[in-house]
């Protein structure tokens, strides 16, 4: 497994750098690469040594191990690696994002050049000196990416080039503040700096003037045949995307007549004039009730330039809580910093994010990304977001994108030990996993008591659920039934009461990904079976604490997985 994980890492250095991965010594030759200056390479020779790497390991794999003859420890693992590489091959061969979507080629070339300016493997010189190779790298990245695209959706065309916008920027900015006045450093960028601008402006123009008149005979839909395959890798669950959608659907009218019980003591006393809408029908009344209590809790909310320092006051107030309450171990690094997000990722990220400290070097920073509001963003559209985002809502983002949710995860994750078995882990981690314990944390930290149990604060957790049940439902819809935009912002806005803003951030969200918006309602429902299953084999010697533990100790594994390492025989 070590030489396969190292050799994949070793056919995209950025994602090598993410991971802390550096020097690679190729066993043919003996060459030795420095990844942290080397961008991906995606020309044809490059895809279909990709492409014969992850065949080759497959039938490797398959022939080399019995899973029957391996330990549940070696198991796990051989199911992830087996997953993923039929994800990788089903990517090659028929989706081909490489071929469609050139947010891909945008978002990476941005985490080549963010990554090294954040991480600690080498002294700041040498960093900033990766980070400048790579830029010099750009013009052969991006006539590669022109080379490969061969057609694409409006949506991905008009993202691509608002990300593009963030990798100047990174360049302009950011690199030329860690530059400095360092006279060999400064050379350097006024070498390559230039040539590298100029293609990104290249790039933005050819995807507008020539990408953008091409014929688009696929669009962003994936199709039930291929959303049908990715979901089964994806969520490595036996559960089907019609029953998703069908429990999701059932769970929604129950949450919704939970809110009006939480809401309408709370309508009674916010507005005392209003009667009890006793003249509606009842969806209507039931919109109306639960809405206007919504609407009231969305005024206590941030101005504009104050969500960052709000998401960090936050941050130790529910510290203090899961200490309180022994939520979960929290880590002993403390090395999570909160940032605005880069501007080449807020495309998909248009509200949070977290990376992860990179799981080979365990000690660097881990980053909690808060989308600021955009300077261009009108009065309304910035009303809109925060009061979607309001002060009760703000307290569940930090849960689920921070602590307890993905930091913590993430920090557990990173002390398994071998460290063969933390990188695959970490490398291929089950995303229903992964989201799945941030909102179930989420459910515990409002079990235990967070916020006193504030009705406001229920009943914000509950439009969340809503939310989370939603986005299922959505990605299911939209890729395998044309679902319309009217009709998914309807039901965004009207079923699950969140805002214009949040609303067209999601549509937006699902085009440009597919099978990844369910992973929160697989992973929650699992996380839950899970828990239930192990608190009865424990009977009384149950400890919430203990359980988590255990369950972070093993990494992002399919929950089934996990349950079956966890679970008291």
């Amino acid at each position: 497994m070590n030489e396969f994980m190292l050799n994949s890492l070793a056919l995209s250095p950025v994602s090598a750098s993410a991971a802390g991965y550096h020097l690679h010594t190729d066993l043919a030759s003996g060459h030795i690469r420095h990844l942290d200056g080397e961008l991906d390479d995606f020309s044809p020779q490059a895809i279909a040594a990709q492409r014969a790497f992850y065949a080759d390991w497959q039938q490797r794999l398959r022939k080399q191990f019995s899973v029957s003859s391996l330990t549940p420890e070696d198991a796990a693992d051989w199911q992830l690696v087996d997953d993923q590489i039929s994800l990788a091959l089903l990517e090659f061969d028929k989706i081909q994002a490489y071929r469609h979507n050139p947010t891909n080629y945008v978002e990476t070339l941005g985490n080549g050049l963010f990554l090294p300016l954040t991480q600690s493997y080498a002294s700041k010189a040498v960093r900033v000196s990766d980070v400048l190779s790579r830029v010099k790298q750009i013009p052969r990245f991006l006539e590669q990416a022109k080379e490969q695209l061969i057609d694409a959706d409006p949506i991905f065309i008009k993202v691509a080039v608002e990300e593009n916008e963030g990798n100047v920027s990174v360049i302009q900015e950011d690199l030329k503040e860690q530059v400095g006045s360092d006279e060999a450093l400064l050379a350097q960028y006024n070498q390559v700096a230039p040539q590298a601008i100029s293609a990104l402006a290249d790039f933005s123009k050819w995807m507008q003037q020539e990408l953008a008149r091409r014929p688009n005979p696929r669009s962003w839909r994936l199709g039930n045949d291929l959303y049908r395959e990715k979901f089964k890798y994806v969520m490595e669950t036996s559960v089907t995307p019609e029953e998703m959608a069908a429990s999701a659907e059932r769970e929604v009218r129950e949450v919704r007549t939970q809110m009006l019980e939480l809401a309408t003591p709370m309508h009674r006393e916010m507005y005392p004039s209003h009667g009890d809408h006793a003249d509606l029908k009842a969806l209507e009344r039931e919109n109306r009730i639960i809405r206007e209590v919504l609407d009231k809790i969305a005024d206590d909310h941030v101005q504009r330039g104050q969500l960052l320092e709000q998401v960090k006051s936050d941050v130790a107030g529910i510290t203090a809580f899961i200490r309180e309450k022994k939520i979960v171990a929290l880590s002993e690094r403390e090395n999570l910093k909160v940032i605005p997000t880069p501007e080449f990722m807020r495309g998909i990220f248009s509200v949070a994010g977290f990376r992860q400290a990179p799981p080979l070097e365990p000690a660097s920073e881990a980053e909690y990304w808060v989308t600021p509001i955009a300077p261009g963003m009108s009065d309304a559209q910035a009303e809109s977001k925060l009061r979607e985002y309001n002060n009760w809502v703000l307290k569940w983002l930090t849960i689920h994108e921070a602590l307890p949710g993905h930091y913590i995860q993430a920090e557990h994750a990173n002390n398994i030990q071998p460290k063969t078995r933390r990188l695959l882990r970490s490398q291929f981690a089950n995303g229903a996993y992964v989201e799945g314990w941030a909102e179930y944390i989420a459910q515990v930290m409002t079990d235990e008591g967070f916020q006193n149990r504030d009705p406001r604060y229920l009943l914000s957790m509950k439009k969340i659920r809503l939310r989370v049940l939603t986005n299922a439902i959505l990605d299911v819809r939209m890729h395998t039934m044309n679902m319309s935009d009217d009709a998914a912002v309807d039901m965004m806005m009207n079923l699950a009461f969140q805002t214009r803003a949040e609303a067209e951030g999601k549509l937006q969200r699902a085009k440009l990904s597919s099978a990844q918006l369910p992973t929160y309602y697989i992973g929650l429902s699992e996380w839950l079976k899970l828990r239930k299953q192990y608190e009865a084999r424990m009977g009384p010697g149950f400890s919430l604490m203990e359980f988590h533990n255990k369950a972070l100790s093993e990494g992002a594994l399919p929950v089934p997985v996990l349950g079956r390492l966890i679970l008291p025989q």
